[in-house]
């Protein structure tokens, strides 16, 4: 044990990698509903590491935090920018609000307790679930005219504040605005009516419309013997999908078999007579049954041995770029194309006829490959996956951003700025909204998005956590239980301000209510909760327009809270 102990302190990566592997193997279990959270656990495993007294160098935990920070920047871009619109102010403002509170709550407590701006920006950072305030707010108090062993001691007692903060913050939003926010819009039957409502809304009053489609609802390929009188003497292709879209069921005739010869060219003139057999595309519930007036399903390898194609695309024609998903249905392009999926800033978001797409939204079309393929080019480019990642794109992204934030102005002797941290963030949302206009350049994978977010954050935390290791005991027990109270209300007060002023103020829909309370405090676990809560995706409508709001502006809140305290 005792070589061990040395390898780690003579070799101090090898401790980040084992709290790494340590704190996500802990963050992955749960007890009911309640969870550490991977990144509060490698927090508290990087704190027990670090009572080996093992010292990191300071760069390696930038380099990380600043590949983070330009992550989220790159993935909320295109909606941060989206949400500048009109129809997207009231969210955006409403988010910008909610901020505010967030802000002015917590410093408010803050100065009752007497805390000073570690222990504030810890707060903040655990009681909202912004782990990125961690590293803004102590690069700010690097800058800070004081001593260097003050700068320390500040520095030090910010993740001891968020480690108590956090778990409440976390578990705390989701029981609020799961539970208790939709008592808070009417009751929670009143807000599963509406939910309900705003569905058939979007889906054109009909429960099944065509272009809806959960996940356990395929797209899928069948067969059939036409055996129903109903064909007669023969009925064209266009005249069989124009009965079915008359009946609510967008089914299309993909192949067929005509006295022993398989067609692969289907024209709508196509004649379909008693003895055909044929293959119907479309969704699950849709083609299931058809045996009933068409003939008996069969089972035919060689008929059904053709090409289909799931294929992502990314939305960059303006002719879609903020209407539904009915309008580009009706285009003849789709026909025999299925919409499965809809992402939007990774988030997906339920596929109703009503949805509207928006441009860098990421549409996952189903079907023939050459059906496909021509709706693809028609709606934007075809995002296929790929392991390369536009490394050119992300260096220069991260340079150019922290060089615009080491710019600083002196106020009262004191320089201010918004740090590499702020800068390499900005960068992120200019770089990812421009890929969304200019496809062509820029990829990054989502898995590598994944480990830059993920992997980036939580090597920064390990080193956190190390370094903060020596004196977390002393600082735990200096703040103890009196600060987790206080976190308690620095998170409920600002979700129930939000929900106040979503139902009252803005008269948001209380789908669109608490989507957005969850969005503007950026806290993906309580959307969970909601939808589960209430029965419905819709909620996911307001909210990623205001994470991507939230998520930008109280990261920055990290360096307002150090100067306000």
């Amino acid at each position: 044990m005792e070589w061990i102990i040395e390898q780690l302190r003579a070799h101090p990566e090898l401790a980040i990698f084992l709290t790494i592997a340590l704190g996500f193997w802990i963050g992955k279990f749960k007890y009911k509903q309640f969870s550490l959270g991977i990144v509060t656990s490698v927090l508290l495993v990087g704190v027990l590491v670090g009572q080996l007294n093992i010292t990191v160098d300071g760069p390696v935990k930038s380099v990380f935090f600043l590949l983070f920070l330009f992550a989220i920047g790159y993935k909320v871009g295109p909606q941060f920018f989206r949400g500048l619109k009109k129809d997207g102010l009231p969210q955006v403002y409403f988010s910008l609000l909610m901020c505010v509170c967030c802000l002015v709550i917590t410093w408010i407590l803050a100065l009752i307790m007497g805390y000073g701006p570690g222990e504030a920006a810890g707060l903040l950072s655990g009681a909202q679930t912004i782990s990125a305030v961690i590293g803004v707010a102590g690069d700010t108090i690097k800058e800070l005219n004081i001593s260097e062993q003050e700068k320390q001691e500040m520095i030090n007692i910010i993740p001891v504040a968020y480690a108590v903060t956090y778990i409440f913050g976390t578990a705390g939003s989701a029981w609020i605005l799961g539970s208790l926010g939709p008592r808070m819009l009417g009751g929670l039957d009143k807000v599963k009516a509406a939910c309900k409502e705003l569905e058939n809304k979007l889906g054109d009053s009909e429960a099944d419309q065509p272009g809806f489609m959960h996940a356990s609802r395929p797209v899928v390929f069948r067969a059939y013997r036409i055996e129903n009188e109903w064909f007669g003497n023969g009925k064209t292709v266009d005249q069989l999908e124009t009965y079915f879209i008359q009946n609510n069921k967008r089914l299309f005739v993909e192949r067929m078999r005509h006295e022993g010869t398989i067609i692969n060219d289907i024209l709508p003139s196509q004649l379909l007579e008693k003895g055909d057999e044929i293959v119907l595309s479309g969704r699950r519930e849709f083609a299931i049954g058809e045996e009933d007036w068409i003939g008996e399903e069969i089972v035919d390898d060689m008929l059904l041995d053709f090409p289909a194609e799931v294929l992502p695309v990314m939305v960059t024609k303006k002719t879609f770029d903020n209407k539904t998903l009915g309008f580009l249905r009706s285009k003849k392009f789709m026909h025999g194309v299925s919409v499965r999926h809809i992402k939007r800033s990774g988030i997906e978001i339920p596929v109703f006829a009503g949805t509207k797409i928006d441009a860098g939204d990421v549409l996952e079309l189903v079907g023939l490959k050459k059906e496909v393929e021509v709706a693809a080019k028609e709606i934007g480019y075809i995002d296929r996956p790929t392991n390369a990642t536009d490394m050119v794109f992300v260096g220069f992204g991260i340079l150019i951003g922290g060089l615009f934030g080491a710019l600083a102005i002196h106020l009262g002797g004191i320089p201010i700025s918004l740090s590499t941290s702020g800068g390499a963030l900005i960068a992120g949302l200019l770089f990812g909204w421009l890929r969304s206009k200019r496809p062509t350049f820029g990829q990054i994978p989502e898995p590598a998005l994944w480990l830059l977010n993920n992997v980036g954050l939580n090597m920064f935390i390990a080193v956190v956590g190390i370094s903060a290791g020596p004196s977390f005991v002393q600082g735990f027990q200096e703040v103890g239980l009196p600060l987790f109270i206080v976190g308690a209300l620095a998170t409920s007060l600002p979700l129930i301000a939000g929900l106040l002023m979503a139902r009252y103020l803005f008269k948001f829909h209380p789908a669109l209510s608490l989507g957005c309370t969850a969005g503007a405090r950026t806290t993906t676990a309580a959307l969970g909760a909601i939808q589960e809560a209430v029965g419905s995706e819709t909620p996911s409508l307001g909210y990623t327009v205001t994470y991507a709001v939230g998520n930008t502006v109280l990261i920055i809140w990290g360096v307002v809270i150090v100067l306000l305290t």
